[in-house]
């Protein structure tokens, strides 16, 4: 396959492909983050603004004008390589610690009802744990620099207001 028909075929098309995959995972944050602002707000983790329903379109708009308020600055901030591995790094901690939640939630609830059941519990959360961290360690350390930031600022959150709040926290200390 010579360059030409590379640069004038294919080049457009991976153009495309990029595009439509970034324009996807955007709006899946997009409407994905609100409900989770929503879901911890109801918990008391966030403040009441974040659980706000529209009365007519039953949706956590003020969340959503948050995270889309929050998504339009740091898309003007930050590079867009940036913040793909940001976006990369943060899922494949959140996947880690699903896995380490079930883990942690099977011997320490073993009676729960649950719907679903893990097959090969505790193989299968482990492999997820150490494949999800290893792939976190070949992202550069820009992105590592800024999760931290992240991090440190949500468990400021946390600490400050989100502790203090807990309706489940609450229930389990009386």
């Amino acid at each position: 396959m010579n360059s030409r028909f590379a640069t004038i075929v294919l080049a457009p098309l991976i153009k495309i492909g990029a595009v439509a995959g970034l324009s996807s995972v955007i709006l899946v944050m997009l409407l994905g983050q609100p409900r989770i602002f929503m879901t911890m707000s109801k918990d008391g983790l966030l403040p009441p603004i974040f659980a706000k329903v529209h009365p007519k379109f039953k949706t956590p708009y003020m969340s959503t004008i948050i995270v889309g308020l929050v998504a339009m600055i740091l898309a003007g901030l930050f590079p867009i390589g940036v913040l793909s591995k940001l976006v990369s790094l943060g899922t494949l901690l959140a996947f880690s610690s699903v896995c380490l939640a079930v883990l942690i939630l099977r011997k320490k609830q073993p009676d729960t009802p649950r719907p679903f059941r893990t097959p090969f519990s505790p193989w299968i959360p482990l492999f997820g744990i150490f494949s999800c961290l290893g792939v976190t360690l070949f992202l550069n350390i820009y992105a590592w620099i800024t999760m931290i930031v992240w991090l440190s600022i949500g468990l400021v959150v946390y600490f400050t207001y989100g502790m203090k709040h807990s309706t489940l926290n609450k229930a389990t200390n009386g």
